[in-house]
């Protein structure tokens, strides 16, 4: 499956922001895979962020929960990252990225995923 994330921009802490993403290629099975997001900031590395399963659980690193939520909609190919309460330290490129899975796998490294979308900039300001 072929992954497109937008949503990225500039915003003062404090905000939100919400990011897209939306699969195209196979996605008559979309609801099969389970969907992450990562983040990689400037001379680190990629980390996890947040998941959704097929199922609709959501797990989180313990550095946003409470601020961040996952969601997805089969219906439109796309997951979202809902991003509120941003702070600077949250500034990153921003990755999506899709394993096909079966209904009890959890997902939560780098390395579990097959495909990856092309990163959106987010860009927080103190």
């Amino acid at each position: 499956v072929q992954l497109q994330a937008s949503g990225g921009g500039l915003v003062q802490a404090g905000g939100s922001l919400r990011l897209s993403c939306a699969a195209s290629g196979r996605t008559s099975t979309f609801s099969r895979y389970f969907m992450g997001w990562f983040r990689q900031a400037p001379g680190k590395e990629r980390d996890f962020v947040a998941a959704i399963s097929r199922s609709g659980s959501t797990y989180y690193a313990d550095s946003v929960k409470g601020r961040f939520t996952v969601s997805r909609d089969n219906a439109k190919n796309t997951v979202y990252l809902q991003m509120d309460s941003l702070k600077p330290e949250d500034t990153a490129v921003y990755y999506c990225a899709a394993k096909p899975s079966i209904l009890t796998a959890i997902y939560l490294s780098l390395s579990d995923y097959d495909d990856w979308g092309q990163g959106t900039q987010v860009t927080v300001s103190s």
